[in-house]
């Protein structure tokens, strides 16, 4: 916790479960009566998405600084979404709330199964969100992640909490402005298949010069050698999950 207060109950007990698991969880309540909560997946992103509500002008309204990331369990998602949407029932504002479900793209967090705990702490509290007028804005990608946010959809349907739902085609924090009705919101996306990053023009500069840049190499011949069967890779700090998704992931991808 801040200098010069005791820990909240609930942040001692995410401290707690983030003794026990290999998976990363942190919470610091910034603000309890705060109207924007973050539930961001990362601990890069958790600052960057701290800093655009500040950037905003709501720095006074952040109620909360954490992250949950490393794949934690559906067990433990469920718990670290149940103890941010407990604190943030034990005040009403007549406005209501905010809670902006962020992240980049995960390189081995299966979405899926952590959405899943999502789920599970949605229905909780499902009739406290609607009674407490709470906006649920997500953002996230990573491997299976239009299975997640198509589970997440489906519970948003369901439970009627209205929740909108992005993936790695919208700026990571592109949701923050529409959650806090800065900007209209954009279209949700298509979740029938996976889509890539967004695409953006290029800012145009009258007083730039001519690249010298080589033109790129054909598409379908790869001219770049990034690893060989010979190559050694050496991992510091082992977290066997971690190198074992990376194996994985490389032999899928048939390397």
């Amino acid at each position: 916790p801040p200098f010069g207060r005791d820990a909240f109950p609930e942040e001692a007990l995410i401290r707690d479960m983030d003794g026990k698991t290999g998976a990363s969880l942190k919470l610091t309540i910034l603000n309890d009566r705060g109207r924007v909560w973050t539930m961001v997946a990362g601990g890069g992103a958790s600052v960057v998405y701290a800093d655009t509500v500040a950037d905003y002008g709501w720095g006074h309204e952040l109620a909360n600084y954490g992250e949950y990331s490393g794949a934690p369990s559906t067990e433990e998602t469920f718990m670290y979404a149940k103890t941010l949407l407990s604190l943030m029932m034990k005040s009403k504002h007549p406005d209501g709330k905010f809670l902006i479900i962020g992240g980049g793209i995960a390189n081995f967090t299966d979405v899926a199964a952590t959405f899943t705990g999502l789920i599970k702490a949605l229905e909780f509290y499902a009739a406290d969100i609607k009674e407490h007028k709470i906006g649920i804005w997500i953002r996230r990608a990573g491997p299976n992640y239009v299975e997640g946010l198509r589970k997440v959809k489906v519970a948003s349907d369901k439970l009627g909490l209205n929740i909108k739902v992005y993936g790695p085609e919208t700026h990571i924090t592109a949701v923050v402005p529409m959650a806090l009705g800065l900007i209209a919101p954009l279209p949700e996306p298509d979740l029938s298949e996976a889509c890539g990053p967004p695409v953006r023009k290029m800012v145009p500069n009258p007083g730039s010069k001519p690249s010298t840049q080589k033109p790129l190499p054909p598409a379908t011949k790869h001219t770049i050698v990034t690893a060989t069967p010979e190559t050694t890779s050496i991992v510091y700090g082992m977290q066997n999950r971690a190198v074992q998704g990376m194996l994985d992931f490389d032999f899928m991808c048939k390397r």
